[in-house]
């Protein structure tokens, strides 16, 4: 009888270094001087930008060989380029990062799992299927955005 090795129960990833200091320094009291909070993407200076994509790409591996059995709540490959999706996975793997402090919190985060799924299956709608597939599509409704004149002012 041939056994196949699975790894199961993989831990979660790791933050890197430099992403987690900066988490822990803006976790002490004088937060709000520090900067911005590690999961607002745009607000973050390049250098953990970059550092927290990479990360961000491990934990969307882990979240889909983790959590997914169905087509449609995987996270497709191409999602940085679905800004709205690295937004969420961003708030989402710092809060999983924290849930597992207790039982009830772990609970939580999985509910919330599970309407991030739902409203990214719903945001990407059928262009998700075929960047699910490595076939990324860029947003379907790119028209109506670009049918916005012009800003009459930069103070807005």
């Amino acid at each position: 009888m041939t056994t196949t090795s699975i790894t199961l129960f993989a831990p979660f990833p790791d933050q890197p270094a430099d992403l987690a200091e900066y988490a822990a320094a803006r976790s002490a009291e004088d937060a709000e001087a520090y900067g911005p909070p590690p999961w607002d993407i745009g607000a973050l200076p390049e250098d953990l930008r970059a550092s927290l994509l990479g990360w961000l790409d491990t934990v969307c591996r882990w979240l889909n060989q983790t959590y997914t059995w169905q087509p449609q709540h995987a996270i497709p490959p191409c999602w940085q380029e679905h800004e709205h999706l690295g937004y969420e996975i961003a708030a989402l793997a710092f809060a999983r990062a924290d849930a597992y402090e207790d039982a009830g919190s772990a609970v939580v985060w999985h509910e919330q799992y599970t309407r991030f799924q739902a409203r990214m299956s719903e945001a990407l709608g059928k262009v998700g299927d075929e960047c699910r597939v490595g076939r990324h599509e860029p947003r379907p409704a790119r028209f109506q955005l670009d049918a916005w004149p012009p800003r009459l002012s930069a103070d807005w």
